[in-house]
């Protein structure tokens, strides 16, 4: 039997809200994972490690909610298309969510990694803590397909209504997150490098739990996915892109405005 939440049956009331606040909560770990980072680093590494975490996590959970707000044109096609009674066209849009996101996560891994310095110098970071600082949003950017991953996969389960998966994949991700600052920060005293270490781990085993639901519900999942799926679909990623595009932009505006003066000077005059 294939499983869905139909959030347009019983009472509306009491089914949004079951279903708004393990988003709200998911969300809200997200953004928790430069907190823990800077907590722990605080507590247990040099000053330079502490700057360099405080300045990579603001950009890092900045690019976090703009890819939130995009995968939100993946959330909302595939709910239209499984309302509609559309299996083959839910899974077309998570075919097309992916091409979408796998360009983008790759060029977004690209301009963190080449361009760590250029940001570290935008974000105005202290010039003792400038090497800490690159580290760290090398670091996280090497392992920002696994943020990517993770916020498709995320989209895909509250489009079928499911909204407590990923609130469980994230506070998995939090436990091992802050275990893994632990270990890193603390017991081999890999300062800022930890940090990013460990967050981008939590990330990876986020994903991988993921997938491994979804494999687990294959035959009860509401839409219908092969290989196939997987194509890019000019008709599809536009109507994404139209979707997510002003949540992440309003995500970016947001993000940017707790950036250091300069920096969110240039960020804003590129919009």
């Amino acid at each position: 039997m294939k499983r869905t939440n139909r959030l347009t049956e019983g009472n509306i009331l009491h089914t949004l809200i079951r279903f708004a606040v393990p988003v709200f909560f998911t969300l809200f770990l997200q953004a928790l994972y430069g907190g823990v980072d800077l907590l722990v680093v605080g507590q247990f590494a040099a000053t330079a490690d502490v700057s360099g975490v405080a300045t990579g996590s603001m950009l890092m959970s900045t690019v976090t909610m703009v890819i939130t707000g995009l995968s939100m044109g993946i959330t909302i096609l595939v709910g239209e298309r499984i309302g509609r009674g559309e299996p083959d066209e839910a899974g077309r849009a998570i075919g097309g969510g992916i091409c979408l996101f796998v360009v983008f996560g790759v060029l977004l891994m690209v301009v963190l990694l080449a361009g760590a310095e250029t940001l570290a110098r935008l974000l105005h970071a202290p010039e003792e803590a400038f090497a800490e600082t690159v580290e760290y949003i090398r670091i996280c950017g090497g392992g920002s397909l696994f943020i990517v991953a993770y916020n498709v996969l995320g989209a895909v389960f509250r489009g079928i209504g499911d909204a407590r998966t990923p609130l469980f994949t994230v506070m998995l991700a939090c436990v091992i997150n802050i275990g893994g600052d632990l270990l890193l920060v603390e017991g081999f005293h890999l300062g800022a490098a930890g940090a990013a270490l460990a967050t981008v781990a939590a990330q990876a085993v986020s994903v991988v739990v993921s997938l491994a639901v979804i494999r687990r519900r294959k035959d009860r999942l509401p839409f219908h996915f092969s290989r196939r799926s997987v194509r890019f679909d000019g008709r599809i990623i536009a109507l994404e892109l139209r979707l997510g595009l002003p949540v992440a932009l309003q995500e970016l505006l947001v993000g940017t405005s707790v950036i250091p003066r300069p920096a969110q000077q240039v960020f804003q005059s590129l919009l």
